[in-house]
């Protein structure tokens, strides 16, 4: 069973993924093997100032980078978090996904307050994206992340029983 997890920006994907972890799931982010690939963080973020400001720029980098994110991720048996998963078309590999969101304003403020981002940046990331509603309409599963880590640690945990469910019966 081929399990993915995606979203949008700041909505809580590795905070789930952390959850899944604990509970002994294996996981592996897309987002992690790209910074495997760019290992210099001021280097990702003078490459993202660019792509976001280009989207040339940004397919360019994406046909480079994509296809060796996706030789790894097929290489893993566990649950694969990628965040662009819909943008690139790669649904169809995936029996279940799940889709984490939050609302635009709290993903906007996660962004700047948390991880450093002027408006603008967080906005470029934003539009560069799928709206989350829209993934969320094409999943299997939905979290939403609004609230505090409790609702949320509760929401994931009946994700997990869900996987360790259909990992017992097949």
């Amino acid at each position: 069973m081929k399990v993915c997890v995606t979203g949008g920006i700041a909505c809580g994907k590795s905070l789930l993924s952390s959850f899944l972890r604990e509970a002994g799931i294996p996981v592996i982010d897309a987002d992690d093997v790209a910074h495997e690939l760019l290992p210099d963080p001021a280097e990702r973020r003078r490459i993202a100032r660019e792509v976001f400001a280009d989207p040339a720029k940004r397919r360019a980098l994406e046909a480079r980078l994509h296809p060796l994110i996706r030789e790894k991720l097929d290489a893993f048996d566990g649950v694969h978090v990628i965040p662009l998963l819909f943008e690139l078309h790669w649904e169809a590999k995936y029996d279940i996904i799940c889709t984490v969101i939050s609302e635009k304003a709290v993903q906007l403020d996660r962004m700047t307050g948390l991880r450093g981002y002027t408006r603008e940046e967080a906005l470029a990331r934003l539009a560069a994206q799928l709206p989350t509603e829209v993934k969320a309409a094409r999943s299997h599963y939905v979290i939403r992340n609004d609230g505090d880590l409790a609702s949320f640690r509760a929401e994931a945990a009946k994700f997990v029983k869900l996987l360790k469910e259909k990992m017992q019966h097949g």
